[in-house]
């Protein structure tokens, strides 16, 4: 099955619905463990488990001894699962080969291959979907994505969440979906009895985010040239900087003014346009390259793109001595909007 998305495996897996082989690779290890342990709960009762599911591990295991557990017929069951976890560290990968070209149909077979992908290229990865199998590749997630998931997580949970929380929490965390959803499982536990909505307050209290001090705010000053917000703000980071490192806000200021440069090159610069361009799903997020548009030409943009990579710069020592990252942030935000 080629071109296998994580809902798409979700789905099949839910109704039961198995392949004989699963290579689940990537760099993103959360939607690999998530399938695998979906496939755990699907394919066998818990009585059946005792005979027929069998888990490997890379760094201690043979080939030869993967394929003939698989090679085996399941013992009062409709299938056996066999789990191989972290693959990436098994000696002779590609001998398993000749079990992909031929597998057992009362098998499921459960691979593991983190923190790198197999090339697709390879006959070996080619035999797995000749043979019926599948081969899902978990990327990194865009950072542009993360709200998205956040809404769909909570969306499935009978959980509200607007726009502004969703991307607090995602310049907080960044694209990491395993510590994503450590601060998303806080929340849902956080909620009040007879609560369904996730809201800044509870965001603030909870995973020590401050709904007024953050970057969405602190980006929106800069896109509306709020000119006193945006050094309250900035000197509120200066004393606070363990929670607000710079690193992440000159990331969120880079990729802004990255994206806002794009628009100019719009014929026209309507919020839909702006919205197709960037790819952006919702208006909310159209309005900060709005303001942008209205209070920074092209040329001032280009400016300030090349003060943030100075200033990326400085934080991390190159021709600066003493000066603390507050004090970098803050003269970085002066420039921007003088």
């Amino acid at each position: 099955m080629a071109n296998a998305t994580f809902d798409s495996l979700k789905k099949d897996i839910s109704n039961r619905n198995f392949v004989p082989i699963y290579l689940l690779m990537g760099e993103e290890a959360y939607f690999i463990d998530k399938l695998t342990e979906l496939l755990s709960e699907k394919v066998l009762t818990e009585i059946e488990k005792d005979f027929n599911m069998l888990t490997f591990y890379g760094v201690d295991s043979d080939v030869n001894n993967i394929i003939a557990a698989a090679r085996r017929f399941p013992m009062m069951a409709e299938y056996q699962l066999i789990i191989v976890k972290e693959a990436q560290e098994l000696n002779n990968f590609e001998l398993l080969d000749s079990y992909f070209k031929k597998p057992m149909k009362t098998t499921v077979l459960v691979i593991n291959y983190k923190h790198g992908s197999v090339d697709k290229r390879l006959m070996v990865v080619r035999n797995i979907e000749k043979s019926g199998g599948v081969v899902f590749e978990s990327k990194k997630w865009y950072e542009n994505q993360i709200p998205g998931f956040i809404k769909n997580y909570f969306s499935e949970k009978n959980i509200k969440i607007d726009e502004k929380s969703a991307q607090m929490i995602t310049d907080f965390v960044g694209n990491d979906i395993s510590k994503l959803i450590q601060q998303l499982q806080k929340l849902e536990v956080s909620l009040s009895a007879g609560s369904n909505t996730v809201t800044s307050e509870l965001i603030e209290k909870n995973v020590g985010i401050s709904k007024d001090y953050n970057n969405f705010e602190l980006l929106k000053a800069i896109a509306e040239k709020n000119i006193l917000k945006a050094q309250t703000i900035v000197d509120y980071f200066g004393k606070n900087q363990k929670d607000n490192p710079s690193v992440v806000t000159f990331s969120v200021l880079f990729n802004y003014f990255s994206n806002l440069l794009e628009c100019y090159w719009l014929p026209q610069k309507s919020e839909q346009n702006v919205m197709s361009a960037l790819n952006l799903k919702s208006s909310f997020f159209a309005r900060n390259y709005m303001s942008g548009l209205r209070n920074y030409n092209a040329v001032k943009v280009m400016d300030i793109i090349s003060y943030l990579r100075t200033f990326d710069g400085k934080s991390k020592g190159i021709d600066n001595i003493s000066a603390s990252p507050g004090e970098l942030l803050k003269e970085l935000v002066y420039k921007i909007m003088h």
